[in-house]
């Protein structure tokens, strides 16, 4: 089943074509160069998901192709920082601001307000919004707890990944192996979700 993912961000691409596995062929707005991406209004991760999902699929081109598109927002919520930076993750040090300072502004805010370790309870969030036609059919969501360490350990994954140690586990999402986080993830929980509902054999019943 051919899949349109609504971003421009090659790891998350990578990333959910390893989660929805071989059934789903996997493609994103690089095929697509005339369409955009909307700004992220929402005040939600729903709500993000959403408007990207139906800004994509209302698009002339998507709409003549009849493509299935789908689109999340996800980000990282710190308990002792009131849940920041939440819906701002990706942009927590500003618009053009690198996965490094990020981090780098996560972890001086948590110093600067004295946060104790074991205080630094954490949890990524992910919704995934599913689009035909213009019109949003499901969303999907997945949560993975843990806590916020420093210094960063590790160099797989991207964004807070080397920071974020999920419980029942001694190494950060930046240590654990691809395949391992792939199972733990809240992209994985929200994939694996989406990837039950268009299954063939669920499609099959459902035709």
């Amino acid at each position: 089943m051919d899949l349109l993912l609504a971003t421009r961000n090659g790891h998350k691409t990578r990333e959910f074509g390893e989660l929805l596995g071989k059934d789903f062929e996997l493609f994103d707005l690089h095929s697509f160069p005339g369409i955009s991406v909307p700004e992220e209004t929402g005040r939600t991760f729903k709500e993000n998901a959403v408007l990207k999902a139906l800004s994509v699929s209302r698009h002339s081109q998507i709409v003549a192709q009849k493509l299935t598109v789908i689109a999340d927002d996800s980000g990282l919520e710190v308990d002792s920082l009131g849940g920041a930076p939440g819906i701002y993750s990706a942009r927590y040090a500003g618009e053009a601001a690198s996965d490094r300072q990020n981090i780098d502004k996560l972890i001086a805010e948590l110093a600067r307000q004295n946060v104790p370790a074991d205080r630094r309870t954490a949890r990524f969030q992910c919704v995934i919004a599913l689009a035909r036609g213009g019109e949003i059919t499901r969303t999907f969501e997945g949560v993975v707890e843990g806590r916020i360490v420093h210094p960063p350990r590790g160099k797989n994954g991207f964004g807070y990944d080397p920071v974020f140690q999920p419980d029942g586990f001694d190494q950060t999402f930046g240590e654990i192996q691809p395949e391992l986080k792939n199972r733990l993830s809240h992209r994985a929980k929200a994939a694996a979700a989406l990837r039950e509902e268009l299954s063939p054999i669920k499609q099959d019943r459902t035709d």
